[in-house]
This record gives structure tokens, C-alpha cells and sequence, in this order.
């Protein structure tokens, strides 16, 4: 299994609807981030499919580190330059 790409180093704030399901993109290599595209294809990592509990905005995690996938935990800020 490959290692997820960071995408970006910074969450990014999403609109969500509540009760819609959604998948994150947990490779990193998706050009519809934070969303899947399917690039994750022979990467062995699979997206995170989740339903919004709530409308409203949400911080998506970028980086990929997060431990509370799909949404931020401030990994971001102990990634090596």
C-alpha cells in the first residue's frame, strides 16, 4: 500500500449538507479535493464515505494525517517542511 500524498497543508472549509453522504479522498491525490475522484486506483488506500450530521461549514482535513478522518485535527501543523 502506497503512503497518502499531502494535498494541501492547510484544512479547507466545506459547506455540507446534513444527511448527504460524501466521500473524502484519504490518498491525497484527488483533483477534486477534499472529494474522491477515483485516483486512489492501485494505491490500495480507499476514500472515507460519511454523512453529514449537520448542515453547515466543516474543516476537511488536507493533509491526510488527521486522526478524526474526515475532518481536521491540526495534524497539519507538526508536518516536516
Amino acid at each position: 500500500m502506497e503512503k497518502a500524498k499531502v494535498a494541501a497543508s492547510q484544512p479547507v472549509s466545506v459547506e455540507l449538507d446534513e444527511g448527504r453522504e460524501y466521500w473524502w479522498c484519504a490518498c491525497g491525490r484527488s483533483q477534486t479535493q477534499p472529494f474522491c475522484d477515483g485516483s486512489h486506483q492501485g494505491t490500495g488506500i480507499n476514500p472515507l464515505g460519511f454523512k453529514a450530521d449537520k448542515s453547515g461549514k466543516a474543516w476537511l482535513c488536507m493533509c491526510k494525517q488527521t486522526k478524526t478522518p474526515p475532518y481536521c485535527d491540526g495534524s497539519h501543523a507538526s508536518l516536516e517542511e
